[in-house]
């Protein structure tokens, strides 16, 4: 599987996260709606912010030649949002999930980040499947996965999480 590094959208610059993103990450884990629909991660400094993306975001494009994408505004190249495609325990399949930083939100950052990384897992990675899970209460990611195509399938657990969630599939 190819390794995609970056992807150019019409407004975004989509690129592997890296280690320099620890200070963006340190903000974005610790935004309101990160913490409500996603759980505290326990990153509250920059060295918790590396170690987070050296554990759980560097090894997948490794192993997978996909993972986690730094999403960036090209007019002044600040990063807004993180969009990604995973392997997630108690998923068949990938996963795709997005974060914004609240003053990037509702501008169509998100779904058309997320479109691109759709596109990218259809044609350059040839997926046949794409998932996306949401909790009950986050009614603006579940009209965003639903406007990328992605239909509701059914409510599960998975792993390491009490919390039932809505899995919503797309299938090429």
């Amino acid at each position: 599987m190819s390794n995609v590094k970056t992807i150019d959208t019409s407004r975004l610059l989509l690129r592997q996260s890296n280690i320099e993103d620890a200070a963006f990450f340190l903000e974005l884990l610790n935004s309101p709606k990160w913490l409500q629909f996603n759980g505290d991660r326990n990153v509250y400094t920059i060295k918790d912010a590396k170690n987070y993306i050296i554990e759980r975001i560097l090894p997948q494009p490794k192993q997978l030649g996909f993972g986690n994408y730094t999403v960036l505004s090209k007019i002044d190249g600040i990063k807004i949002g993180s969009c990604g495609l995973y392997n997630r325990e108690g998923v068949d399949g990938v996963d795709i999930g997005f974060a914004f930083l609240p003053t990037y939100e509702s501008l169509g950052y998100a779904f058309e980040s997320a479109q691109a990384l759709l596109n990218m897992g259809k044609n350059k990675l040839k997926l046949s499947k794409i998932s996306a899970l949401t909790t009950e209460e986050n009614l603006q990611s579940q009209r965003l996965i639903e406007k990328l195509g992605l239909k509701f399938i059914k409510k599960i657990k998975i792993p390491n999480d009490c919390e039932t969630l809505r899995l919503y599939t797309i299938t090429f």
